[in-house]
């Protein structure tokens, strides 16, 4: 059940992680595929793929301040609930979401340090070596970053065309949830 004014709508936290953590793995997807067109050891690509690392590593860094705050906060009620298949689909989808927002930054720290790279964070730290550096290590990094990447690509796309299905077919609130309420809706 919804509580009184905040009906059937994410709170202004899970928003803007939702929002911030899209935006962030949008940008590094983008930054990703055009660094890798870019010829290896010139400039730009270092600094881009330097821009790409800290971006992922900010996505993984906020993965569990953002699962904690959703286990705390919970999810809103729905004025009508979804079918009970469509319920279990949606939490497929997200949990698909979260672990791949898991897999990819650490497939791509793996890849960087195995491969002895730096692991720069926007020019301020580096993050520390966890693994050794190791070819076959980093080699297997990243094809996992690769493959990875493209299920996030996949799992988004299904993801926006469910957006899409909900706000335009079906015409339900599912869409609002995680927009910002406006005065006149309850």
């Amino acid at each position: 059940m919804a509580r009184a004014g905040e009906p059937y709508h994410y709170d202004r936290t899970q928003r803007g992680f939702h929002w911030l953590m899209a935006a962030l793995i949008l940008v590094a997807l983008g930054i990703g595929i055009y660094a890798a067109w870019q010829v290896p050891g010139t400039s730009p690509r270092r600094e881009l793929l330097d821009l790409h690392k800290s971006i992922g590593l900010t996505v993984l860094l906020l993965l569990p301040l953002r699962l904690v705050y959703r286990l705390i906060a919970g999810e809103p009620a729905y004025r009508a609930p979804p079918s009970r298949s469509a319920h279990l689909a949606a939490k497929a989808a997200h949990a698909s979401l979260y672990a791949l927002m898991l897999l990819l930054p650490v497939s791509g720290y793996v890849y960087s340090a195995a491969g002895g790279y730096g692991l720069p964070w926007f020019g301020v730290l580096s993050f520390p070596r966890l693994v050794p550096v190791d070819k076959a290590l980093s080699l297997a990094g990243y094809a996992a970053h690769y493959w990875i990447a493209w299920g996030v690509g996949i799992v988004l796309g299904i993801h926006v065309l469910a957006v899409a299905w909900h706000a335009w077919i079906r015409r339900d609130e599912v869409m609002g949830r995680m927009w910002p309420r406006r005065a006149a809706r309850g």
